[in-house]
C-alpha cells in the first residue's frame, strides 16, 4: 500500500549525503520510547511517575522536598496535569485504605521573620516595652507610606491604556469559538488569525507559533506572524523526550470520526484476514516475495529511508516491521502482505527527499501497522470492507438477522476467517458484537475509512514537525488542498494537537 506523494519523481542525491541523513535518525539518550501495546495500560511516562509516588507514599506523610520533587519530575515528562491528580489520588486511596492510614503533606513551619510576635516573654514591664516598641514601629510605616503617597502623586505620567485593553480584551475570549470556526472552515484565514491574537494575548508561545506557522501554510500571514514562524522553525527532525502512549493515540492522535469499536472489531479479525489475503495471493501466483539478501538490518543500515522506520517507530509506540530495499521498485514505503507483514522500500524515498518528507512519509507509513487500520492495506475498497465488517459480525453473533444476498456474500468470509481465530479472539467479537448492538449498530464505514486516512496524515505531521512539508507532499496526492490538508490545518491549530507536543516534550518553552 503507498500513500501520499512517495511515487514522484525524486532528484539524484550522493551517497555521502545519504548517509549524513542517515545518522539524523537516532534518539537522545534520555528518551523514552513509546509502549509497544494495542491495550489501554498506562503509557512509560505515566508508569515512572507511579513508581516515584510509590516512593514517596512508603512513610505516609508527602514532605515539602518530595512534593517539589514530583513537580519537578511531571514537569520533565510533561504529564497532563488532571490525569496526574486522578493518578495520586487513586494511588493515595489505595495506600490509605490498604494500610488504614491517613496520607499527611508536609509543609515547612513559616520563617521567624514571618511568624506572630510573641508577647508573653519578659513579665510585665518586658511586655510594656515591646507593645511601645511595636506601636513606635508601626506609626513610623505609616509615614513612611504618606511619603510614597506623596512622590507618586508629584512625578507626571502620561499613560495610554488602549492597547493594554485591547490585549486584555483579546486574552479573555474563548480560544474554543475561534477554533471551531476553523473546524467548520479550515481555510478561513480571519479565523485564524483571532486564535493566534488570543494565544499571542495570553503569552502562550507553543499555541500562538502553531496558528502562526498555519497562517504561513495558508498564505495569509502578516510580518510579524511569518517572523515568529520563521524564529522557531526547524529544518531539523524532532528531539522528543518521549514517545506516545496508547491513550494518547485514542485521546489525541485518533480523527474525531475514526469510530473506535469500528476499528477494534477490525482489529480483532486482521490477523486471520491477512493470512486469509497471504493463501490467496499464493494460490494465484501473485504474492511478493522479497529476496532474503534484500532485509535490512533497521540497527546498522545507513539508507535514511531505512533509518527512519525505528525512528518513527519508536516515537509511535509501533513494533518496526522487518524491512526490504527494493531500490527498482517505483512505490515508495510500501506494505507487502506476508506472515509477518512487511516493508518494502523502493526507489520513491531511496534518494531526493529531505529528513522532514522521510519523517511524514514513514509516520504515515507505520500507522497503518495498528491492528485497527491494518485490514485497510488488505482491503482498501469500501465493498470488501463492508463484507468483512460484517463477517466479523456474523462471527460474534451467528444469528444475526441479515438479508439472505448479504449473508450469502458474507458467510463464505465468516467460514473462511473463523477457524483462524483464537478461543479468545472469539470471545473478543462476542463482546464487540454486544457493545455494537448496545451502542445502536450502526456505523458508517466510509467515514471511517476517510478518518483513518487523516489519522495517518496527523502521524506523519506529528513527526515531521512541519505542516509546509506534510501540505506539499498531500498536494501532490490530492491535486490541490483536499479534505487531508483541510483536516491538517485544523488538527494543527487544535487543543489536541497542543497536548501531544507537550507530552513528546517539543513544545516551544
Amino acid at each position: 500500500m503507498t500513500h501520499g506523494g512517495e511515487g514522484a519523481a525524486p532528484s539524484a542525491r550522493s551517497g555521502a549525503a545519504e548517509e549524513a541523513g542517515a545518522r539524523a535518525f537516532e534518539h537522545a539518550a534520555s528518551f523514552a520510547a513509546g509502549e509497544v501495546s494495542g491495550g489501554f495500560g498506562l503509557g512509560p511516562l505515566e508508569a515512572q511517575y507511579e513508581e516515584l509516588f510509590a516512593e514517596v507514599l512508603e512513610d505516609g506523610i508527602i514532605t515539602a522536598e518530595e512534593r517539589a520533587r514530583l513537580e519537578k519530575a511531571a514537569a520533565n515528562l510533561g504529564i497532563d496535569r488532571d490525569r496526574l491528580l486522578r493518578l495520586e489520588q487513586a494511588m493515595v486511596a489505595a495506600y490509605q485504605t490498604r494500610h488504614r492510614v491517613q496520607i499527611v503533606e508536609h509543609y515547612e513551619e513559616p520563617a521567624a521573620s514571618l511568624a506572630p510576635l510573641r508577647v508573653e516573654a519578659g513579665g510585665d514591664v518586658g511586655r510594656a516595652l515591646l507593645l511601645k516598641r511595636v506601636s513606635q514601629l508601626e506609626a513610623r510605616v505609616r509615614e513612611l507610606e504618606d511619603e510614597l503617597r506623596r512622590a507618586e502623586a508629584a512625578i507626571n505620567v502620561e499613560i495610554d491604556l488602549t492597547e493594554l485593553d485591547d490585549e486584555a480584551a483579546r486574552a479573555t475570549e474563548d480560544p474554543e469559538d475561534a477554533w471551531r470556526r476553523i473546524r467548520r472552515n479550515p481555510m478561513e484565514a480571519d479565523a485564524h488569525r483571532q486564535l493566534h491574537r488570543i494565544y499571542k494575548a495570553r503569552g502562550e508561545t507553543d499555541r500562538s507559533w502553531c496558528v502562526a506557522q498555519a497562517l504561513v501554510a495558508l498564505g495569509a500571514a502578516t510580518a510579524d506572524e511569518k517572523a515568529e514562524f520563521e524564529a522557531a522553525r526547524t529544518q531539523t527532525l524532532v528531539a522528543p523526550r518521549a514517545g506516545l502512549s496508547q491513550s494518547s493515540w485514542y485521546d489525541q492522535l485518533f480523527h474525531p470520526e475514526e469510530e473506535v469499536l469500528t476499528g477494534q472489531i477490525f482489529g480483532v479479525i486482521a490477523p486471520a484476514a491477512l493470512l486469509g489475503r497471504v493463501t490467496a495471493l499464493r494460490r494465484d501466483g501473485k504474492l511478493h516475495q522479497p529476496k532474503p539478501e534484500t532485509r535490512q538490518d533497521v540497527a546498522k543500515a545507513t539508507v535514511t529511508a531505512v533509518r527512519a522506520i525505528p525512528w518513527a517507530a519508536a516515537i509511535l509506540g509501533l513494533p518496526a516491521p522487518p524491512v526490504f530495499v527494493e531500490r527498482e521498485r517505483e512505490a515508495g514505503f510500501e506494505h507487502v502482505p506476508s506472515v509477518p507483514p512487511v516493508t518494502v522500500i523502493g526507489k520513491g524515498v531511496l534518494s531526493g527527499r529531505s529528513q522532514l518528507e522521510h519523517a511524514f512519509l514513514v509516520g504515515r507509513h507505520l500507522s497503518w501497522y495498528r491492528a485497527e487500520h491494518y485490514v485497510k492495506t488488505l482491503f482498501s475498497s469500501l465493498p470488501d470492507l463492508e463484507d468483512l465488517f460484517l463477517a466479523a459480525l456474523v462471527i460474534g453473533n451467528p444469528g444475526l438477522p441479515i438479508a439472505e444476498d448479504v449473508k450469502r456474500r458474507v458467510a463464505p468470509i465468516a467460514n473462511a476467517i473463523q477457524p483462524l481465530l483464537e478461543p479468545t479472539q472469539l470471545d473478543t467479537l462476542r463482546g464487540c458484537f454486544l457493545r455494537f448492538v448496545e451502542e445502536g449498530a450502526r456505523t458508517n464505514l466510509q467515514r471511517w475509512s476517510l478518518a483513518t486516512e487523516k489519522t495517518a496524515c496527523r502521524a506523519g505531521f506529528l513527526l515531521a514537525n512541519d505542516l509546509g512539508t506534510a501540505l506539499k507532499l498531500l498536494e501532490v496526492e490530492e491535486r490541490g488542498r483536499g479534505e487531508l490538508a483541510k483536516d491538517l490545518f485544523a488538527f494543527a491549530t487544535s487543543e489536541r494537537y497542543f497536548q501531544l507536543r507537550r507530552q513528546l516534550g517539543i513544545a516551544l518553552a
